[in-house]
């Protein structure tokens, strides 16, 4: 076969592992690697959008030296496909899956389309170990608790990574491409794009070196130290899997490795990872889940649309602490903490009884790595509108978990400047990055709370026992 196969990149920006660039070199012809800046991706959030112009640096360097090279095009996916297969005659196109449900109707068109110009459309699994729909409970449906689906899926096997290839065949001609630097596609950070370069790391080289220093250090203690806010107990992964600049199967099977080892702590890394899994599972069978109460009892909760105290949690400025800390750190880093993630989202949701979705969409326009189904379904889990909630029981105490998870203050202190008599770099690299028009600086006293805590809780529950009361 001398034709050409188009190879669509999207959440796959990696080399070794990657079953859609498999698929293209076993086509027997040239393969011409494409990433489309279509309407979806243009509609990203500033910090995910930022850090894919990263990602696609590194995988063009990638590819270069596997001589191929990465073909950027920005517009519409169908269209934009039609082109390229008009101008290198491929006969061939193939992609990896995506589950959100924009995506899904996106690619169903391009498939339909492709397959009527007699071009071969091919979309292969390169984002999970197990396809949404081939885990079913024993009455055939899917799982909507994550213990039964857990059990599920714990022995089943789950393929060996793919190496990486030695060469990808090149075409003889390449079609024109866009200039990455031409999509700015980090315009929107403005000056708080330094602040995050500082601290991020971006494509597969970092992702794969990153791993095995989880796996050799840290997945040991994993189960211990996972939790700490001022301890570095986690694997530091979820951009690089966000961007499918590692593949699953590959932390899957080097966290097995680890745990045969010895290293106890990564079972409890290969439950987060059965975590990731059940999101999506959830997102492909259940697609509300993305924008909507996953319960729609919840339709009828008392939740605040956007509000004065949902813009001071933003600016990390409600006065409580460990609160304010995640929220700066968010700013800083492109990155929270696990665990401040689900007391911000407590925070807001039950104490401040502010919609789930303002705090959804403040993520999904903040995080480096940002993903469609795990930030739905934490922000759901963690309202109480979502799978395995109990809320009545899982309204967290910011000051009480501040002081379990970070005994010596030394997570607050890092990222709150006016807690510490000599604040550090992190902490004042915040208002480095904040937008001008907030007008934050360290010299401004600490605001008070919002809210006293246990008013806030008092609150929530009694809002909760009318919508319990009301169903």
């Amino acid at each position: 076969m001398t034709t050409p196969t188009l190879l669509w990149l999207r959440r796959d920006l990696r080399l070794t592992d990657n079953p859609a660039l498999r698929a293209a070199i076993d086509s027997g012809g040239p393969v011409i690697p494409v990433f489309v800046l279509d309407p979806l991706v243009e509609g990203w959030g500033a910090a995910p959008r930022w850090r894919l112009e990263r990602s696609l640096d590194a995988l063009g360097a990638a590819l270069a030296d596997k001589g191929s090279r990465l073909v950027p095009r920005r517009g519409d996916a169908l269209e934009t496909m039609e082109r390229l297969v008009e101008e290198t005659g491929a006969r061939r196109v193939v992609w990896s899956r995506l589950y959100d449900a924009p995506s899904r109707a996106r690619d169903t068109a391009v498939k339909t389309a492709m397959k009527a110009r007699g071009v071969e459309a091919v979309s292969v699994n390169g984002a999970l170990l197990h396809e949404p729909w081939t885990v079913e409970t024993g009455g055939g449906g899917f799982y909507r608790v994550y213990t039964p689906y857990r059990r599920a899926v714990w022995t089943r096997a789950v393929a060996e990574p793919l190496a990486a290839p030695a060469r990808i065949p090149a075409p003889e001609t390449w079609p024109t491409g866009d200039a990455l630097a031409d999509w700015r596609l980090g315009a929107a950070m403005d000056r708080g794009a330094a602040v995050v370069a500082a601290r991020e790391t971006s494509g597969e080289a970092a992702a794969l070196s990153r791993l095995a220093a989880f796996l050799d250090d840290g997945a040991a203690g994993y189960a211990d130290r996972r939790d700490r806010l001022d301890l570095p107990g986690t694997s530091g992964l979820s951009a690089h899997l966000a961007f499918g600049e590692v593949s699953p199967r590959t932390v899957w099977h080097g966290a097995q490795a680890a745990l045969a080892a010895g290293a106890k702590g990564a079972e409890t890394f290969l439950a987060e990872i059965v975590w990731r899994e059940f999101a999506y599972h959830l997102l492909h069978h259940t697609p509300h889940l993305a924008d909507a109460n996953w319960r729609a009892e919840w339709d009828a909760f008392p939740w605040r649309a956007d509000n004065a105290d949902a813009e001071r949690w933003r600016r990390g400025m409600t006065g409580e602490p460990v609160i304010d800390a995640a929220m700066r750190e968010l700013y800083v880093t492109g990155r929270m903490h696990n665990r401040a993630r689900m007391l911000v989202a407590s925070y807001l949701t039950k104490h401040l009884l502010t919609d789930w979705r303002v705090g959804e969409a403040w993520f999904r326009e903040t995080l480096v790595d940002w993903d469609p189904a795990s930030n739905a379904m934490g922000w759901q889990w963690a309202a109480g509108s979502g799978p395995d909630a109990a809320p009545f029981f899982r309204i967290f105490n910011p000051a009480t978990q501040a002081d379990k998870f970070d005994p010596k203050r030394g997570y607050r202190e890092r990222w709150v400047a006016e807690l510490s008599p000599a604040p550090g770099r992190d902490a004042l690299a915040f208002f480095e990055a904040t937008p001008r028009h907030w007008a934050l600086s360290p010299d401004q006293p600490y605001p008070s709370p919002l809210i006293d805590l246990k008013t806030g809780r008092e609150r929530a529950l009694a809002a909760y026992q009318a919508l319990k009361r009301a169903a």
